[in-house]
């Protein structure tokens, strides 16, 4: 059996990424969802380095749209017809955002069209899962979030709590050891200033207008 081809196996999953959608979009999208496929078979789908996504018509070839967000500039989306907002446009960046996440980085892009590994954000296109979680994370002394995704929110919760176990919260620092020293005022918990004259040495902060020498219930 010889081994499928980058195109090959780029339809493929092209195919296997349209009917997911079609499980999770409204039925009402009609064949808007087959359209989509052929734009991202025909490489009309590019995303640009501001993050905006263009798709280019599949009728007229001086014809492109731009989508921004969950937006998009065909008339589909701005007169309201499409079902949700789910113009043939919005899907096709969807099932590109997500085939190019299923293949391999090391697939050829000149090999597959409409494949790209721009790294510029794009928008949200199709459903996100049932149950998500950000949590930040200090990983090598720097601050990361991390998202976690799952159908199920019991077994989510679960994950997360095996997460945080490995990433526990750093403990606060030590502050001056309470009620001990002669310049650590126990009453107050603030560390007190050294004075001394001919009589000798004490100490004292000012608090509420007087000064307070570190015993309870005397200024």
């Amino acid at each position: 059996m010889s081994t499928p081809t980058a195109r090959q196996t780029f339809r493929a999953t092209v195919a296997t990424v349209a009917e997911k959608a079609k499980a999770k979009l409204p039925q009402a999208v009609n064949g808007r969802i087959e359209k989509a496929v052929s734009l991202v078979l025909q490489g009309d789908v590019e995303p640009m380095a501001d993050g905006t996504i263009t798709v280019y018509s599949s009728t007229d070839a001086t014809r492109r749209y731009v989508l921004q967000g969950t937006s998009c500039t065909c008339a589909d989306f701005e007169r309201g017809q499409a079902p949700d907002g789910w113009c043939q446009h919005r899907i096709a960046a969807g099932i590109q955002k997500r085939v190019t996440e299923l293949l391999p980085n090391a697939q050829d892009e000149t090999s597959v069209p409409g494949v790209t590994t721009d790294t510029a954000p794009m928008p949200a296109s199709l459903p996100e899962a049932p149950a998500s979680v950000n949590c930040h994370l200090t990983l090598a002394g720097r601050q990361v979030q991390l998202t976690l995704r799952d159908t199920d929110e019991t077994r989510l919760l679960t994950r997360l709590q095996a997460v945080l176990a490995q990433y526990p919260m750093p403990e606060p620092p030590a502050g001056p050891p309470q009620g001990t020293g002669k310049d650590w005022c126990a009453q107050h918990q603030v560390q007190m200033k050294r004075h001394e004259n001919a009589k000798g040495v004490w100490y004292s902060h000012f608090i509420d207008g007087a000064h307070c020498k570190g015993k309870r219930g005397r200024a």
